[in-house]
């Protein structure tokens, strides 16, 4: 049973058409790419899932629920995270910090409860710094938890962010371009997280323009141009097929 359900959804701004009719889905563990030319409708379409854009028609249901209108973190709360194209950690934080804000709603523990330590509260709060520091091991980062974010290359940040993503309750995960900034060893690396979460159930839908990347660690791929979808696939199928070789895929 699908998770993300897209149906039909068409996004206008001022008489310009970003999404047209765009209609696909997403099962638990699957991982997604939506791949497409700069102006193809990738941001609007990962902005209409999350709430930061209401489409103008169409459905976009996650978990059988319509989601499409809702306010951003209504959307985040149900489980949908996601990572934004120009990043967006907290540099002044440490990497645990920033991870540990990504686990706030999940945490039941109140201020004045640690002020009069509280055990529930404190409790709490050791749990979730216990499992900040667990993704922490599984994305890489151990030996950064206590690094000021700042101080990281633009690759790590990019990981970070990710983390922190996957710190609340997360069963579907955004990842808008992730892999930039990262080095080689640093995408392979990304692969093996997405595949392991993957495996675990949650679904990832990703835009990428690491064609070699999308290929390796996608189950399936959208394509975008124009604010539609011209094909989808699996990445075989999305090989093979001649409008996308030539247009995006750059093969003759």
């Amino acid at each position: 049973m699908a998770l993300l359900e897209l149906k039909n959804v068409s996004v206008h701004f001022a008489g310009l058409t970003a999404l047209s009719g765009v209609t696909f889905d997403v099962v638990p563990g699957q991982v997604c790419a939506v791949i497409g030319p700069n102006g193809a409708g990738k941001s609007t379409l990962f902005n209409a899932i999350t709430g930061y854009v209401a489409p103008s028609q169409g459905s976009v249901r996650f978990d059988g629920r319509n989601i499409a209108g809702r306010a951003p973190h209504i959307i985040a709360a149900s489980g949908v995270r996601r990572t934004f194209q120009n990043g967006g950690v907290f540099g002044d934080m440490t990497v645990l910090e920033n991870v540990l804000t990504g686990l706030n709603q999940q945490t039941d523990s109140h201020p004045i409860g640690l002020l009069v330590n509280l055990g529930r509260s404190v409790i709490a709060e050791k749990e979730a710094v216990q499992k900040a520091h667990s993704l922490l091991e599984l994305m890489g980062l151990s030996d950064h938890a206590n690094r000021v974010t700042a101080d990281l290359s633009s690759g790590q940040q990019r990981i970070v962010e990710i983390t922190r993503a996957l710190a609340a309750h997360t069963r579907l995960l955004l990842l808008d371009e992730p892999a930039v900034g990262l080095a080689a060893s640093e995408r392979d690396h990304l692969m093996t997280v997405l595949r392991s979460l993957a495996e675990d159930g949650i679904a990832i839908l990703l835009v990428e323009h690491v064609i070699d990347l999308v290929m390796a660690v996608s189950d399936r791929i959208v394509v975008l141009n124009q604010g539609e979808v011209i094909a989808s696939g699996t990445p075989e199928e999305i090989r093979s097929h001649d409008a996308v070789i030539e247009a995006y895929l750059g093969y003759h």
